[in-house]
C-alpha cells in the first residue's frame, strides 16, 4: 500500500473536490491495487488506464466528480454499474452503507472481489450480469453509479430502481458525452446536464455480441 501517494492524489484533486469525505476516501484507497502490474508506475496519474478486457479504470477527478456529486449518505444504499477494477465500488463502500455493482466481464469481476477482500471492505455485493438491468432484487437504491457511457438516454430500467430522494450520476451521449445527475423526487425524475467526460460504452445484451 502507497498512504503516502493516495494522499498526495487527494490533495491533487483537492482544487476541484469540495467534498471532504471523498477527498478521505482517495486518501484512504491504494489505487495500486485496482492496476494491471504494467500499468503500477502510473497509477497515482490522474488520468484513465487499461486494466483489460477493453475496460479502463477512470480517471480519478472524473471518479471524484462522480462522487462528489451523488451526495452521499452513510445510510445509502449504492447501485455500482460497471465493476471495472472495481476501484469506484471500493471509494463508494467508504461513503455509504452497502454497495451493490454489476459487471458483464467475469474475469474483471473476479479481480476486483480479490482486491477488496485484500482490503477487507465487506459492504460490497458482486453480481456478473448485463448493467442496463441493474440489480432489481436490491432496488430501490439511493444512488446509482454509473461507471460506462450509455447512450442518450438512461435506461429506464436503472431510472426506476432510484428510490424516492435517489440520485444518478451517469455518462451520456454517443460522439459527445456529459454527466447528467437524474434524481427522484415525489415520484417525478428530473435530470440535470454536467460536465463533458469521456468513458468507454456499458455494452448491452450478450457478451459476445
Amino acid at each position: 500500500m502507497s498512504p503516502r501517494q493516495a494522499l498526495e492524489l487527494a490533495q491533487a484533486l483537492r482544487p476541484a473536490i469540495a467534498d471532504e469525505r471523498v477527498l478521505a476516501a482517495i486518501a484512504s484507497i491504494p489505487r495500486e491495487r485496482f492496476v494491471p502490474h504494467s500499468q503500477r508506475r502510473r497509477a497515482y496519474a490522474n488520468v484513465a488506464l487499461p486494466i483489460g478486457a477493453g475496460q479502463t479504470i477512470s480517471q480519478p477527478l472524473v471518479v471524484a466528480r462522480m462522487l462528489e456529486i451523488l451526495a452521499l449518505r452513510p445510510t445509502d444504499r449504492v447501485l455500482d454499474v460497471g465493476t471495472g477494477s472495481g476501484y469506484h465500488a471500493a471509494l463508494l463502500s467508504l461513503l455509504a452503507d452497502h454497495v451493490y455493482t454489476v459487471e458483464r466481464h467475469p474475469e474483471l469481476t473476479e479481480r476486483a472481489r480479490a482486491a477488496l477482500d485484500e482490503l477487507g471492505i465487506d459492504n460490497v455485493s458482486f453480481r456478473v450480469g448485463d448493467g442496463w438491468d441493474g440489480w432489481p432484487d436490491h432496488a430501490p437504491f439511493d444512488a446509482i453509479n454509473v461507471a460506462a457511457a450509455i447512450g442518450n438516454e438512461p435506461p429506464i430500467a436503472l431510472e426506476d430502481q432510484l428510490a424516492d430522494g435517489g440520485r444518478m450520476v451517469a455518462p451520456v451521449g454517443a460522439e459527445e458525452q456529459r454527466l447528467i445527475l437524474t434524481e427522484r423526487a415525489g415520484g417525478r425524475l428530473s435530470r440535470r446536464r454536467l460536465e463533458a467526460v469521456q468513458f468507454v460504452p456499458l455494452v448491452h445484451g450478450d457478451r459476445d455480441a
